[in-house]
């Protein structure tokens, strides 16, 4: 197969830039690089010193992450159905963001405090959705609970800015201390094997089938997949700019919420326990979490053997790019099969960019997760053993790929839709 030209991929980015979104958040990452990369550069968070107790031992992490857009989507959903329970996925989305981004630096054997910043518009947003939003909270730290996941509440802030969020925004911050030498660091090397962990299904611990989408991408999503009927009738429920763009609520259905996966796509196979479920809820499947995985694998696994653990999430399945050297080509050649709700994205958004002459393929793997959302790079022979920890969780897991020496940093992603290569 032949590698997509550059050229195509970055017309197709121009659609995620105009809707005032980035993947690869590059302008982010320019302003905040005076910042520092903490003790442990090629770490997955900022590892600091024990500024709390001057422990040359330990270190500091204090992460803060969110929902992003998927709480408009919610709101949707939410004004369409009166189901309130949609909240809890969104805070649960909240959380995870943070969770397993410190759980791929090992912090799972430590308590995690959790402090929560909600920015809302009091007219649109009553206190009984702020009351459902702090039962999902303590449901899922007490679920966490079970497996082995310490995480304390400590409170946080809830603010009426009504001139500034049109709806509602959720985002949370965990921090922590542990001990240096527990820290997991990522030395992705020539020879590691790949092992991606599934993002969709349905596992020990969630009650319901996961689309697995995550919590990335959702702006593109929300307007690639609704219709206008929706942007007229919630107005609140994206920025204005969009419209005259002619970017928002582009599908040509206004009815996208109410529909049934399998009967409105029956020649995709979605495997949920009876094969339908509704479009909306699968739209807004919770982030899955990995924690209850990942602990139990650092305890069976040396540490030693654990060469990097990446988290796909902000730039989907090239993630990765951010955390090898130079010198090393990553080969993604065995991806899971495109779970459902990706196959629906690609094919909505290829119909709208054929047109334009536009390659929407390669830009989805930098924007989501594509089918697994955690990977783990390890010696060969380790391999099986973490497969097999994460099939006792109900989480598919297999070898996606594999590292090797080059001359110049790259990755390559092998897929049906074509070979796309990132450097």
């Amino acid at each position: 197969m032949t590698p997509k030209k550059d050229k195509k991929n970055e017309e197709s980015q121009d659609m995620y830039a105009q809707r005032g979104v980035s993947s690869s958040k590059k302008d982010v990452h320019k302003a905040i690089e005076k910042l520092g990369k903490g003790l442990y550069p090629k770490a997955f968070c900022t590892i600091l010193p024990d500024y709390l107790h001057g422990r040359k031992t330990h270190c500091n992490i204090s992460h803060a992450d969110g929902a992003g857009t998927k709480t408009s989507l919610a709101y949707i959903y939410w004004k369409e159905t009166g189901d309130s329970s949609v909240w809890k996925g969104v805070v649960q989305d909240s959380i995870v963001m943070n969770l397993d981004d410190l759980a791929c630096v090992g912090a799972v054997n430590v308590p995690l405090l959790l402090s929560a910043s909600i920015g809302r518009n009091a007219f649109l947003i009553p206190e009984s959705v702020l009351s459902t939003i702090i039962e999902g909270t303590i449901e899922f730290v007490e679920k966490m609970k079970q497996y082995g996941i310490s995480i304390v509440i400590t409170g946080g802030e809830t603010a009426d800015v009504g001139d500034l969020v049109r709806t509602i925004v959720i985002d949370h911050t965990i921090t922590t201390s542990m001990k240096r030498s527990d820290v997991i660091v990522n030395k992705i090397q020539p020879g590691d094997i790949i092992v991606g962990f599934a993002s969709f299904g349905q596992c020990a611990y969630e009650s319901e089938y996961n689309s697995g989408i995550g919590s990335n991408g959702l702006t593109s999503l929300r307007h690639d997949l609704l219709g206008p009927g929706y942007g007229k009738k919630y107005p609140e429920s994206f920025d204005p700019i969009l419209k005259k763009k002619r970017l928002a609520y582009c599908a040509p259905y206004n009815d996208t919420l109410k529909w049934n996966v399998q009967e409105t796509f029956p020649k995709w196979n979605y495997g949920g326990e009876d094969g339908k479920m509704n479009f909306g809820k699968f739209l807004l499947s919770p982030t899955r979490t990995y924690a209850p995985v990942i602990k139990k694998i650092l305890t069976k696994i040396p540490h030693n053997d654990i060469h990097g653990i990446i988290h796909c999430s902000g730039g989907g399945q090239t993630k990765v790019m951010k955390f090898v050297d130079d010198n090393i080509a990553v080969i993604k050649n065995n991806l899971f099969p495109m779970p459902t709700l990706f196959q629906i994205i690609k094919d909505r958004v290829n119909k709208r960019l054929e047109r334009e002459g536009k390659d929407v393929n390669k830009s989805m793997y930098s924007t989501y997760n594509m089918g697994h959302r955690l990977e783990m790079y390890v010696p060969k022979n380790t391999a099986n053993e973490l497969i097999s920890i994460s099939k006792d969780f109900g989480i598919d897991a297999q070898i996606v790929g594999y590292v090797k020496s080059a001359r110049t940093k790259k990755l390559t992603i092998k897929t049906p839709l074509g070979e796309f290569v990132y450097e």
